[in-house]
């Protein structure tokens, strides 16, 4: 097997694991071939000779900050096609203070419901809720999710601002409850991928802790979607 270049860049909010989940994920990059270099920053983003030598980039680094010349240097990367993979708040909220990162992505984490107001307890289960993963028409035909059905979880359910230039392969719905305000259910995208320049992205919102990434469907899912994203032979 060719070796390929993964580069795994991790930090920021500690409530995501970064360091466990990620190290999950080692093994199965190895075992596909993959040369790791970890970073616990996005400074390696403005090292163009890096990144033009890294086939992929999966990213947990949950909030914190970019530069300009790190985005800048992370866009121009993925278009020309270094790939781009990760899961939950370690992709989908991340460098909330850069639009250009958003731009690339396609999506943004905006919140996740609550349970009902009187059975919160102050800690982060109090945003665990039931929800299905169900996948759209595009996704029964993708080989990320090839053989898989709708799933149940009981995690945070993601609700994510997004545009149309991602292609949805699962989503998620949130109901209205008599404590919410919206007047309607809200579907948004829990799994996606995105073409950009020559670069593909893949992001899945569960994640938000090892066991749910441990989830069969939820491995299955991003290890897939780390294939997917990787630089192309044409890239």
């Amino acid at each position: 097997m060719s070796e390929r270049t993964a580069l795994i860049v991790r930090g920021g909010w500690e409530g995501h694991a970064p360091v466990e989940a990620t190290e999950l994920f080692l093994p199965f990059l190895k075992e596909h071939g993959y040369e790791v270099r970890i970073e616990e920053s996005p400074g390696v983003y403005a090292d163009a000779d890096a990144m033009a030598a890294t086939d992929l980039i999966v990213q947990s680094m949950t909030m914190s900050e970019i530069s300009h010349d790190q985005v800048m240097g992370l866009r121009a990367a993925v278009a020309a096609g270094t790939g781009m993979a990760g899961w939950h708040g370690g992709i989908a909220d991340s460098y909330r203070n850069s639009s250009d990162y958003l731009q690339l992505i396609g999506g943004q984490f905006a919140t996740h419901p609550s349970k009902e107001p009187g059975a919160c307890k102050g800690s982060q289960e109090d945003n665990y809720l039931p929800y299905t993963v169900e996948l759209t028409e595009l996704g029964r035909e993708h080989p990320v999710m090839d053989g898989i059905a709708d799933f149940d979880l009981d995690t945070e359910q993601y609700w994510v601002l997004h545009d149309d230039l991602i292609d949805v392969l699962a989503t998620t719905t949130h109901p209205v409850q008599p404590y919410h305000p919206w007047h309607r259910p809200i579907t948004s995208p829990a799994v996606w991928t995105r073409l950009w320049g020559e670069g593909r992205v893949f992001v899945a919102t569960p994640g938000h802790s090892v066991d749910v990434l441990q989830d069969d469907n939820v491995r299955t899912i991003i290890e897939r979607g780390m294939l997917w994203a990787t630089r192309t032979a044409s890239a």
